[in-house]
């Protein structure tokens, strides 16, 4: 068994301040972990993982962005981005090649509260769901990370409201399907096709999480030829640091 492990842990300097970083890998011992939102610079932080291999993606902008990876089996290539150089400043992909599959850590551009980025947005999901086709052409993908979208209206507690909402309008909710019909596999859904409540961001107003307001918009997403590989996915509902909580894949 393998367990993958993805967290948008809203800066990881913050995140190990709070004891939850640390605890939480030294308790679940995941093969990878994956992150996102690391808002670090090059040179920031120091952090000795022992047994795992550490690769990191840092935006431009300072304090903003940016992904790393964990692995305890090195990988047998890294790369950085989509190889398209309006996409690649923010520091929002990595992929790891293994054996059998490809691996990517992505940070989904949010479409911002006035939608003043949802142009973008489309812009990049075309361009991601294209990349990913492109590696499936040597193997199976696996890519995990926020995809700040909520896909239907079980995956967050007020759909009605939130309705053409950033995280909820019908264009994110229509790349996401177009995701789906590329044959890609939404692993939680997949294991739990109906389960209500279960959710991964929670906003830091109104009492959210103690309430479970909460959406979920970090996924594991496989090629459909992993199907018969997948054992569980995981929503770690009860850990803390950060406004998203981590969520995980169980491969055989």
């Amino acid at each position: 068994m393998k367990k993958l492990i993805s967290w948008n842990v809203n800066g990881l300097r913050a995140c190990i301040k709070k004891e939850c970083f640390l605890e939480f890998v030294a308790k679940e011992e995941p093969d990878v972990l994956c992150l996102q939102e690391t808002k670090l610079s090059e040179g920031q932080l120091d952090l000795d993982l022992p047994g795992y291999h550490q690769y990191w993606n840092y935006a431009e902008k300072k304090g903003y962005s940016g992904t790393a990876v964990f692995t305890k089996e090195e990988p047998l290539e890294v790369t950085y981005g989509l190889g398209i150089e309006e996409h690649d400043h923010e520091g929002r992909v990595i992929t790891l090649s293994y054996p059998d599959y490809y691996l990517i850590t992505v940070y989904v551009p949010n479409a911002k509260e006035d939608l003043s980025r949802l142009d973008y947005r489309m812009t990049w999901e075309d361009a991601f769901l294209a990349y990913v086709g492109k590696l499936e052409e040597t193997k199976p993908v696996i890519y995990c990370g926020d995809l700040n979208v909520a896909h239907r209206e079980i995956d967050l507690k007020n759909p009605k409201s939130n309705r053409g909402h950033a995280g909820f309008t019908d264009e994110e909710r229509g790349k996401f399907e177009a995701a789906l019909g590329h044959g890609l596999v939404d692993t939680f859904r997949y294991f739990y096709p109906d389960k209500e409540q279960a959710y991964s961001w929670w906003s830091y107003r109104f009492h959210a999480r103690e309430n479970n307001a909460g959406w979920r918009i970090d996924y594991f997403m496989v090629s459909k030829a992993l199907e018969d590989r997948l054992e569980d996915a995981v929503i770690y509902a009860d850990v803390y640091g950060s406004d998203h909580c981590p969520v995980g894949l169980i491969l055989r």
